[in-house]
């Protein structure tokens, strides 16, 4: 099997801004190009430019860090690689996965091009999944991102399968009040839940929605 090339960058870029560098290198192909030109668009970069050494093309990418240096750091940049050589996920554009509520972009191959899930959406146009991309862009505020949706299935270690309203499925988990009031969660219920920033498939169960609560 080849070289997973999108992994590759992927994981090149999360290193380099895990390690506060300023710049990463990486190889210069007709579909990273692409995939470069939308993080550059997104504001999920600073800069890029082309270079050449031996004959062969590289992509030097300038990053974004937070200016504060005060406190714990956190990665800026997030990426996860979906579809891979040997197991490809497709999806029509109805059903592409919206990250933290719109805030993060999935990137796909279409029959048109590399594009967002949002330039997808709007030319009703499904494709492959290549990867997630979210992160916290300099100036952008820290917030919760709050979502109700049905428990629909009670899984071990307080854990449980959640429907949003928007159709997406991820993974809850009870804590905090909820936890130390033993509160009962149950299929059928409806809840809040608070969606990790950093992790868009899970959340934190906050709030056990009552039936005369949804019918207002």
């Amino acid at each position: 099997m080849g070289r997973d090339t999108i992994a590759d960058i992927i994981t090149s870029i999360r290193n380099a801004d895990m390690d506060r560098k300023v710049t990463v290198r990486i190889a210069s192909t007709n579909i990273t190009e692409n995939i470069v030109k939308i993080l550059l668009r997104e504001g999920f970069i600073e800069n890029v430019r082309k270079h050449q050494e031996s004959n062969k093309y590289f992509l030097v990418l300038t990053l974004r860090h937070r200016r504060n240096r005060k406190g714990a750091y956190r990665t800026i940049l997030n990426l996860k690689r979906i579809s891979r050589p040997g197991l490809r996920i497709y999806s029509n554009y109805q059903r592409i996965p919206r990250i933290l509520g719109g805030m993060g972009i999935v990137i796909l191959s279409t029959s048109r091009g590399i594009m967002t899930d949002r330039e997808a959406r709007l030319e009703r146009i499904g494709g492959e999944i290549l990867c997630y991309i979210w992160g916290v862009l300099p100036g952008m505020k820290e917030q919760k991102w709050i979502h109700e949706g049905l428990i629909t299935e009670s899984l071990p270690n307080g854990m449980f399968r959640v429907r949003l309203d928007n159709e997406n499925m991820i993974l809850g988990y009870v804590s905090g009040k909820i936890r130390r009031s033993f509160i009962r969660i149950l299929p059928g219920d409806r809840v809040k839940i608070e969606v990790s920033r950093y992790d868009s498939t899970k959340g934190r169960i906050i709030y056990r929605i009552r039936n005369k609560d949804s019918n207002n």
